[in-house]
């Protein structure tokens, strides 16, 4: 019953999962607190996320802190703290950091599963990266089983 999956968190807390994640990642409901509806995280965009694609879940984003650089289809805009971007599925974005400090966001997938994702990505470690940054070739591989593409650069 609904009554059960009552969650309240203490300020700062984070929701566990199949392994830790960093602390720049802090899962406030899981996709199994929510029934697969969606999952909430609060994030510090302290590393660009490359332009992809989810081709089931929207993504919403509402800007805490800081600046944050949104790449949506063909265009560029920047959200302050206060601002709100929904991000609907099918199309491609990019997500960057454009102050400092980091912007930090609540971030929220639905239906869920974006802390399922991570957590696959950060057990792959330092193999997702190339001279320091994502790699789309290399993330996609684990992108696709959550639905999830990656725009891989094309070579000359």
């Amino acid at each position: 019953m609904s009554h059960n999956r009552f969650l309240l968190l203490e300020a700062g807390a984070a929701r566990p999962g199949r392994l830790p994640l960093p602390p720049a990642f802090a899962v406030k409901a899981t996709t199994a607190d929510t029934e697969d509806r969606f999952s909430l995280l609060e994030v510090t965009l302290a590393r660009d996320i490359p332009r992809h694609t989810h081709d089931v879940a929207d993504e919403s984003i509402y800007v805490l802190d800081g600046t944050l650089e949104v790449e949506f289809d063909d265009r560029v805009e920047h959200a302050t703290a206060g601002m709100f971007v929904l991000l609907p599925h099918g199309i491609p974005h990019a997500l960057r950091c454009a102050s400092t400090p980091p912007p930090r966001l609540i971030q929220i997938s639905s239906p869920g599963g974006w802390e399922c994702y991570l957590e696959d990505l950060f057990e792959a470690g330092p193999a997702v990266l190339t001279a320091g940054a994502l790699d789309p070739a290399k993330i996609n591989p684990i992108a696709a089983k959550h639905h999830i593409r990656y725009e891989e650069p094309t070579v000359a």
